[in-house]
């Protein structure tokens, strides 16, 4: 693991500029206008989500899958994604694969592939109507997927999260602006960080940014953020990229508030061709 985030594969190899992350979709671009892309990859995260924390394995375990481990798989996912096309290998196997190798990597208890993948049979058709491909129910498919996520990920599988600089922040604010009902922002900033795993700021920003940029709306959708201005404007920041994060954030509030999923994932999904169980190179 590297030292610090600065000298880590995440910032080395995994923040992109704007750009180049566009560059990298083209080929989906062919199939999905941007606002459609974005709507995509904010049912993959929910997708992604429900998988880990509903279904077959939660009362076997007696526990959720951990909000970190859903982190750095949706972050798996989205990797994959920048050096590959949705055509190119199915988003299904990609998605439970990115998170039976998370909870390997961030040592949450093991669970099995069967449980990923009879939760997804589940959950599909459940929660967005969407018929489970039977092709998927193979465990060796996720084995097999598992070899190729680590191989397009350059082995990149430490992932840094801006939870830990957020809690940093909010210990400081609290100690140096005392804000009533602390609880409750904390709560709220946190949920933003969540919340940001459904749109691109972790391929653009470092995690302090994100974690700031999450600080500034949490507060403000509790009106709240004048409390913390002075604060802000002691920080030794780039206060650019904060206000372009805060506007990628609010961006993804408003595409996902009118995303009527249930209806319009199967007219997304209906748009990819034959999807292959292994990439094509």
């Amino acid at each position: 693991m590297a030292a610090n985030f600065w000298q880590s594969s995440h910032a080395e190899q995994w923040i992109f500029d704007k750009t180049e992350l566009m560059r990298s979709r083209s080929e989906d671009y062919k199939l999905f206008t941007e606002e459609e892309y974005a709507k995509f990859h904010i049912f993959w995260a929910n997708f992604m989500t429900s998988v880990a924390t509903e279904g077959v394995h939660v009362p076997a375990n007696n526990s959720r899958i951990r909000q970190q481990v859903i982190a750095t798989a949706v972050t798996y996912f989205k990797r994959f994604y920048c050096r590959r096309s949705f055509k190119d290998m199915n988003p299904f196997l990609v998605s439970c694969t990115s998170l039976f190798l998370a909870c390997k990597v961030e040592e949450h208890t093991p669970l099995s592939v069967s449980s990923f993948l009879k939760n997804t049979a589940q959950i599909l058709p459940k929660k967005w109507g969407v018929p489970f491909d039977s092709s998927l129910s193979k465990n060796g498919n996720v084995y097999d997927a598992e070899f190729v996520l680590v191989e397009i990920l350059d082995c990149c599988l430490i992932v840094y999260h801006p939870n830990r600089p957020l809690n940093q922040f909010l210990t400081d604010i609290n100690k140096n602006v005392q804000l009533r009902e602390f609880d409750q922002i904390e709560a709220q900033c946190h949920k933003v960080v969540n919340d940001t795993l459904r749109c691109d700021v972790g391929l653009l920003f470092p995690p302090h940014i994100i974690a700031i940029a999450s600080l500034v709306v949490g507060t403000e959708l509790m009106g709240r953020g004048d409390e913390i201005q002075q604060w802000l404007s002691e920080l030794s920041v780039d206060i650019d990229k904060v206000v372009d994060c805060v506007d990628q954030i609010y961006k993804m509030y408003k595409l996902w508030r009118d995303f009527d999923e249930k209806e319009q994932v199967k007219v997304l999904l209906a748009k990819l061709p034959k999807i292959n169980m292994m990439p094509n190179y």
